[in-house]
């Protein structure tokens, strides 16, 4: 009778340790999380990538990568928890210092977007992600308001801001204002390459720069801008004149690491020389320069 009993004791002890074995191989079990997208860029050095998913209101990293200067991703599949991907919400992608000593996602929230069923197609449109840049559309004129003379002197087209001409200058423009982790910043694309009239978030209001107008106490009227008279880039000369120059408002991430423009271009215009009372409208940007893409479980 001992025997048996010591014989029915140890198979209940393996019996039980199987169903373990096979508790602790599910709650283990992974499968991959797709990336398919299109136009993200080289963020260089310091920088990267990182993939969230939510669950319960919670961002779980799926895991970071790079893109080299074709827009190749490192890596496109990740594995994750099956019960984790199950459970998923959404898919948020954002831009992390590298290395990363935080858990908790950036500011930079990327592009985002809502499961249905196990695709999600992400965007600047959803959730945490910039904004919905669909119809952005805005204007800007040509003037030197810096110019010390106080007169006109047909210089004009030497200098250009983003709104609608008037004592004073007033904001047009159809964008989105911008979450925590992000920045408008005007260019103009000299013959040297993109040059920064300054970063902003409100068009109602002067840019962080002043540093090519006609001087340092003249900081121009109160809506972004620049005038293009002193302290040039290498590479560039005086005069020089924004006619035919491509004028583009981009969004940037916060903190960038980076002088040239992001991909982000809602808003993008070659000059004319038509010059104020006048106004010049932007052309819609947003279909060649967005990323798109999907994310699949």
């Amino acid at each position: 009778m001992k025997t048996y009993l010591s014989i029915a004791a140890l198979s209940l002890v393996l019996i039980t340790g199987c169903s373990n074995d096979d508790d602790a191989a599910n709650t283990s079990q992974t499968r991959n999380l797709t990336l398919n997208l299109n136009g993200l860029e080289n963020l260089g050095t310091g920088f990267a990538y990182e993939g969230w998913v939510m669950v319960d209101g919670s961002p779980v990293t799926t895991g970071v990568f790079t893109v080299n200067n074709s827009g190749d991703l490192s890596q496109s599949s990740f594995p994750v928890a099956t019960e984790t991907l199950d459970n998923a919400t959404a898919f948020i992608l954002t831009i992390e210092p590298s290395p990363d000593n935080d858990p908790a996602p950036a500011d930079s929230k990327y592009l985002a977007g809502e499961f249905n069923a196990d695709i999600a197609t992400i965007s600047t449109n959803f959730g945490p992600a910039p904004g919905d840049f669909t119809n952005a559309s805005g204007s800007f004129f040509l003037r030197t308001p810096t110019d010390e003379t106080g007169v006109n002197n047909g210089n004009d087209t030497y200098g250009v801001w983003f709104g609608l001409p008037g004592m004073p200058p007033v904001a047009d423009t159809n964008l989105p204002t911008l979450p925590a982790g992000w920045i408008y910043e005007g260019w103009v694309i000299g013959d040297a390459g993109p040059i920064s009239t300054g970063t902003f978030l409100d068009f109602n209001g002067r840019d962080s720069s002043n540093g090519f107008s006609g001087t340092e106490n003249n900081a121009g009227p109160p809506v972004p801008g620049e005038d293009f008279f002193r302290n040039l880039p290498v590479g560039e000369s005086l005069p020089f004149d924004v006619t035919g120059r491509n004028v583009v408002i981009t969004v940037e991430p916060v903190p960038d690491n980076s002088p040239a423009p992001f991909t982000l271009k809602p808003l993008a215009k070659i000059a004319t020389g038509d010059t104020a009372p006048n106004e010049q409208s932007f052309n819609n940007n947003v279909n060649a320069s967005f990323p798109t893409g999907t994310v699949s479980r």
